[in-house]
């Protein structure tokens, strides 16, 4: 489990592809003191174990599931990650939940900048929308966000100087692919409100329009 705040970046130091899978050697550009083997490390928001370690520098398996789903594929020797430790009991959680398994990619769009800070709207597949609202969270290459404001299919998230300087973001670009997770709480949310959805729905027709309040009170809700 993460928070979703990157303790700093890293430099990707070799790619070894194994057809459809890949090793990464990765090498942190701040103090990462103790790697343990086993541990996880999210690299980009997505959760990678740690296989060999030295001073300042691990090794992770990434496998062909990994690949197809998050775009560390697209990394080379030299390209930046974000990375965080895993969360420790007792910490604070500053960010919010975030468990390191990728929903999909987002696709930046167009940033602009607002006073010191700069606004970035990304794409992403529409089926994600119901899990994404204004002012909820969202993990963008492993970077908790809070989102200015989103449609079924895109989002905006205001990036201040110190996210910008302490992380990939001052590289993306319009067409920069990005790892994106949702917020974890609201996909336990909408699978346990399933079988109610689809119950509201019997008859034909839109399901979320036969959904009120007068409903989810019968149901326990």
């Amino acid at each position: 489990m993460f928070t979703g705040l990157v303790q700093g970046k890293g430099r990707i130091e070799a790619v070894e592809a194994r057809g459809a899978e890949t090793r990464l050697k990765i090498r942190a550009l701040f103090e990462l003191p103790g790697i343990r083997l086993g541990e996880s490390i999210a690299v980009n928001g997505a959760c990678l174990t740690v296989e060999t370690a030295g001073e300042n520098w691990f090794t992770v398996y990434a496998s062909a599931e990994t690949l197809n789903h998050t775009s560390l594929g697209g990394l080379k020797t030299g390209s930046a990650v974000n990375l965080e430790r895993a969360l420790a009991l007792g910490e604070r959680l500053g960010g919010h939940l975030v468990s390191g398994h990728v929903d999909c990619l987002a696709v930046v769009q167009d940033s602009t900048p607002a006073g010191e800070s700069r606004v970035y709207t990304l794409s992403f597949p529409p089926e994600f929308g119901p899990l994404v609202v204004p002012k909820g969270s969202v993990a963008l290459d492993g970077i908790s966000l809070t989102v200015n404001a989103c449609a079924p299919g895109s989002l905006s998230v205001n990036i201040i100087p110190a996210t910008q300087r302490e992380t990939t973001i001052s590289g993306w670009q319009p067409g920069t692919r990005v790892n994106m997770e949702t917020d974890l709480i609201g996909k336990y949310v909408q699978n346990m409100l399933g079988p109610w959805l689809a119950a509201a729905g019997k008859g034909g027709g839109d399901a979320s329009s036969k959904l009120s309040l007068d409903f989810l009170r019968e149901h326990g809700f």
